[in-house]
């Protein structure tokens, strides 16, 4: 008698939906098939769709160091009730950054100590660190994160072109993917500057500040060297079709390129950041509709194989600013993918290959990211049909605002 059947519920995979039960011994799946005998524990998944648990690429929660943002403990609870199962923490914004293999040990013990899923580590280049990447390799990190543009975060410079190429090359020596954040530094900066000195620091001056040619620029750059260098790419959090097309042109060839983008450039536009403002700040920017629509489009072909939250919260008065420019750029979104990227319309197919199967193997998690026997039980029971409401009282991570609030969305996590 297996420890654990999940009886009677509609199994999801990247390729179909079909009913069967699921038998699990200790935290392994030993079975996925119909009508096998009781468990020792059963229970009743009737009416419920068992996604693989979501695979978050992309999260920034913190520890150690700026846990009063968002720490492990509230993070990791909110992504478990969202059907998470195990999230990549970037390795900017905690204190210090994940830029050696000393820095890497503090944030594995502090996310050891509050973390109730599973975790792995992103490790960073920045200027002057590439002589750490093959210890931080060798402790396990997942890949490497630069940031094209200014990061926000003084203590996380920006890499440019010579640390690129330099990193891109170790990276490809330890055979790991390089993460970046794809904005040209010259035009972001060189737009703001002129901005500003116009006397504009409002919202549409944000938005005119980093146009989509700015991340086509980056991401065709980053392209480039990757390939030159023998490096696989993964471009983070992608904001527009451009984009896509940016990176799928790289692709053509010969770069070994990823593409990710996040549920909130799929569910809002450049109009909401209007109207909501500082919640909705994020970098690249929303977009317009017509981007929107074409990066939608990407993800029902397939173009974008992964999609990730992009968490990262603030403080509540780092979005109270009058100049919108020095307003924090992070949106809280860790609870919400699943439920979100149902209520867009995308089949479970899609949803189960975007935010686990993809994601587990391009990073190499074997044994995460789908509904096999043999991996490890990382489930979520969701109710597809159930509807909520976006509150405060239903948010768990440790600042209770996002722009979702006041959204109904589709697919509950039972």
């Amino acid at each position: 008698m297996v420890d654990l059947t999940i009886r009677g519920g509609r199994v999801v995979t990247p390729t179909g939906v079909f009913d069967a039960d699921i038998a699990i011994e200790g935290e392994q799946i030993v079975q996925v098939a119909p009508g096998f005998p009781a468990g020792k524990r059963d229970i009743d998944a009737a009416g419920l769709m068992v996604f693989p648990g979501l695979v978050d690429v992309h999260v920034h929660f913190n520890d150690p160091g700026r846990a009063d943002w968002e720490g492990a403990a509230t993070g990791s609870r909110a992504f478990a009730s969202g059907g998470g199962t195990l999230f990549v923490d970037m390795p900017l914004n905690s204190s210090p950054c994940t830029v050696d293999a000393a820095n890497f040990d503090l944030k594995r013990a502090a996310l050891e100590a509050a973390s109730i899923t599973d975790f792995a580590l992103w490790g960073g280049i920045v200027p002057g660190n590439a002589g750490s990447m093959a210890e931080l390799a060798e402790r396990g990190v997942v890949g490497y994160k630069a940031f094209l543009c200014d990061s926000g975060l003084a203590e996380f410079p920006r890499a440019d072109d010579m640390t690129l190429y330099e990193g891109m090359r170790e990276a490809a020596r330890v055979g790991l993917p390089l993460a970046v954040h794809a904005e040209s530094e010259e035009i972001v900066r060189g737009l703001t500057m002129r901005l500003l000195e116009q006397g504009r620091h409002d919202i549409p001056a944000f938005l005119e500040s980093r146009p989509v040619v700015a991340e086509v620029e980056a991401i065709a750059r980053a392209g480039l060297l990757a390939r030159h260098t023998g490096c696989r790419l993964h471009v983070v959090h992608i904001s527009s079709g451009a984009g896509v097309a940016a990176a799928l042109e790289a692709r053509a060839l010969g770069t070994d390129i990823s593409i990710e983008t996040c549920p909130h450039y799929l569910f809002f536009t450049e109009d909401d950041l209007l109207r909501i403002g500082a919640l909705a700040k994020c970098a690249p920017p929303l977009r317009s509709r017509e981007e929107r629509y074409s990066l939608f489009d990407a993800v029902v072909r397939g173009g974008v194989g992964i999609i990730g939250s992009d968490h990262s919260p603030c403080p509540p008065e780092m979005k109270e600013r009058e100049n919108f420019f020095e307003i924090w750029g992070g949106i809280a979104g860790v609870q919400t993918t699943l439920s979100a990227l149902l209520h867009l319309g995308l089949t479970p197919e899609r949803i189960a290959a975007t935010t686990a199967a993809n994601g587990a193997r391009r990073f190499g998690f074997e044994k995460k990211g789908a509904i096999e026997a043999g991996l490890d039980a990382d489930l979520a029971l969701v109710d597809a049909g159930a509807t909520f409401e976006v509150t405060r009282d239903n948010l768990i991570h440790r600042h209770r605002v996002s722009p979702y609030i006041g959204a109904r969305l589709r697919g509950v996590v039972r």
